[in-house]
């Protein structure tokens, strides 16, 4: 991605109402240079284009779940398999169009924006370690689950329809997205690069945990990025310093370690 890029990530998420797939689609260059404008255009079109193929007219978060679920889940193909969770491009939107797999996440984004553009009332739901969408009312609509081609989550496990329905914002599901990149990149040492950026794209959101930049400065220092690790590192030592001194000095010490390590 491009700094220029980058920028118009930032601008769209401090945006009154960011746009989901934008980010996604901007999220998504960082990992394919070939993601360029036309690409871009190409993915919104087939969103838009899998929008027009719902019926016109219907009302009810049972009718919405049900058409989306066919279209989708039936017609279309679109699901998850536990292979998904190893590829990058699971986390990828235009990937996950293409190839009409990957995580629940990028999967509920598909749904998501392809039911808001037919005008269904939708909405993201965040459950521990899944992602699902909802239909209708988020206290009383119907639950589905992208991953599992649209099944309906009363028939799962009785644990996740207990869960509390509140709607995820835009911008939660961009850091969990992000979150998940930096989960893949984790186990795989050789993709460190992919850390970098997911974390980088994260700390420009305009609510983030400040953890992320120490994060970032350890992942600076096992790049060979002493200089610039340890001085992230000393940085935010002194906003840690106010809340908890310890985990401070630990954490300046750490940044004098990166710094021996020019010698």
């Amino acid at each position: 991605m491009s700094a220029q890029s980058r920028a118009r990530f930032a601008q769209e998420a401090r945006s009154e109402r960011p746009d989901l797939a934008l980010l996604c689609l901007l999220l998504a260059a960082e990992a394919d240079p070939e993601l360029d404008e036309q690409a871009m255009d190409w993915a919104q079109i087939e969103l838009d284009r899998l929008a027009g193929l719902l019926p016109y007219g219907l009302r009810g978060g049972k009718a919405w779940a049900s058409a989306v679920t066919e279209l989708l889940g039936g017609r279309m193909g679109f699901h998850g398999t536990p292979a998904d969770y190893d590829r990058l491009s699971s986390s990828l939107l235009h990937e996950v169009l293409r190839r009409r797999r990957g995580l629940p996440i990028l999967l509920s984004v598909v749904w998501l924006e392809v039911a808001r553009r037919a005008g269904a009332p939708v909405y993201g739901l965040g459950l521990p370690g899944h992602f699902v969408v909802g239909f209708g009312d988020p206290q009383e609509g119907l639950v589905v689950d992208p991953f599992a081609g649209g099944a309906s989550l009363g028939a799962g496990p009785a644990e996740q329809a207990a869960e509390p329905r509140t709607p995820a914002r835009t911008l939660d599901i961009v850091l969990r997205i992000l979150n998940n990149v930096r989960a893949w990149a984790s186990a795989r040492p050789e993709h460190s690069g992919v850390a970098l950026w997911a974390l980088e794209l994260s700390l420009l959101l305009p609510s983030h945990p400040a953890s992320l930049r120490y994060e970032r400065a350890k992942l600076l220092v096992e790049r060979g990025q002493f200089a610039s690790g340890a001085a992230e590192m000393e940085s935010y030592a002194q906003v840690v310093d106010a809340i908890d001194p310890p985990a401070a000095a630990r954490i300046r010490g750490e940044a004098l370690s990166a710094r021996a390590l020019l010698n």
